[in-house]
């Protein structure tokens, strides 16, 4: 591979998304049942509003979007607690990251590799992430879907690498948890690694991945 530049979805790639209801959980007992459907619907319907609000135009940034999915998981279970609420947005502001993304990510960066993140989530929202996780400073960009007003996987989003950091899609290896999000980088032109955590089948859309992994130890084999 002639690769040159590693750039990486936020959300469910680098940070565990799971993390805040599993963590409330331990403080609000009523949630112990409940967090792992309440973490999965919560996820569905923040991706869901992030494909509708682009399909009709009718953008609000990542942080919003993130709310109001909370907002209707909270209410598909029943739970009526604003300070779970307040207690769960913040957590989100400061997810977890893997186990293995710290280490990997600053071995990677020793490489000299360029290593960058491509997010639907706000300036704002990406910079508390690295922050509480400890990643400040190990990405050369961290783009954000904010000012173009559209999500992924619009081309348009994609397309911000390039200009950001001068790296044509055949030397860039585009690396998410998410499949649709595989599928629309690579239609982009990007090569791809899925990180397929989850022991997943793989989406049947036009675009399958170019590499497969469990985890992002694997990605060194790959550039190697």
């Amino acid at each position: 591979m002639s690769i040159t530049t590693l750039v990486f979805d936020a959300y469910g790639t680098l940070f565990d998304i799971a993390a805040p209801a599993r963590r409330a959980a331990a403080a609000h007992p009523a949630l112990a049942p409940l967090w792992p459907r309440l973490a999965e619907d919560w996820r569905r319907k923040q991706l869901e509003y992030t494909w509708l609000r682009t399909i009709t135009g009718a953008y609000a940034d990542f942080a919003q979007v993130t709310a109001e999915a909370l907002d209707w998981a909270l209410q598909a279970h029943a739970v009526a607690d604003p300070g779970l609420r307040r207690d769960l947005l913040a957590l989100y502001d400061a997810l977890d990251p893997f186990p293995e993304a710290p280490d990997t990510l600053r071995n990677l960066r020793a490489t000299g590799l360029r290593l960058a993140i491509l997010s639907n989530g706000t300036p704002a929202m990406l910079a508390s992430a690295q922050a509480a996780a400890g990643l400040t400073g190990l990405f050369d960009a961290t783009l954000s879907v904010d000012p173009l007003r559209l999500y992924k996987p619009h081309a348009r989003v994609y397309a911000l690498v390039e200009a950001a950091t001068g790296a044509r899609p055949q030397d860039v290896l585009f690396v998410s948890s998410n499949g649709w999000d595989i599928a629309g980088a690579a239609r982009f032109g990007f090569r791809t690694a899925w990180v397929n955590r989850a022991g997943l089948p793989q989406d049947r859309l036009p675009q399958r991945p170019q590499h497969e992994i469990p985890d992002l130890t694997h990605l060194p084999r790959l550039i190697a």
